[in-house]
């Protein structure tokens, strides 16, 4: 008997959005997106926070991932919107050099003790 009561709520369980198996984001590039890398002068995770957060709100970035024992940034962006020259910009106004562009110096000054490039790398 306790099976016939247990029937249907299997069904409505086993039929639910919530049970269903989830595919995989896609990891393609949509169209007219490009990829560009550059060097910063991060050296922490509060840097790697500070440039992903600054570049998402730069127009036409999909999506920027920094690499701190590398220090390098990777910028998804569409090339209609924004170019490599104006994201460094966009890095270097934040306070940390982006390739040759050595960091605004003002934005530099206020960034934490442990962010400033002349501190050891942890």
């Amino acid at each position: 008997m306790k099976f016939l009561l247990a029937l249907p709520l299997f069904g409505l369980l086993h039929f639910s959005p919530s049970a269903q198996a989830q595919t995989a984001p896609t990891t393609a590039k949509a169209p007219g997106t490009t990829t560009v890398q550059f060097k910063t002068s991060a050296v922490c995770d509060m840097c790697k926070s500070r440039i992903e957060k600054s570049l998402a709100y730069e127009k036409g970035v999909q999506s920027a991932v920094l690499d701190v024992p590398t220090q390098i940034v990777t910028v998804t962006y569409k090339a209609d919107k924004t170019s490599p020259e104006a994201l460094r910009t966009a890095v270097q106004k934040i306070g940390y050099d982006a390739d040759k562009l050595t960091a605004d110096a003002r934005a530099y000054n206020r960034l934490p003790d442990c962010c400033k490039k002349t501190n050891a790398v942890h």
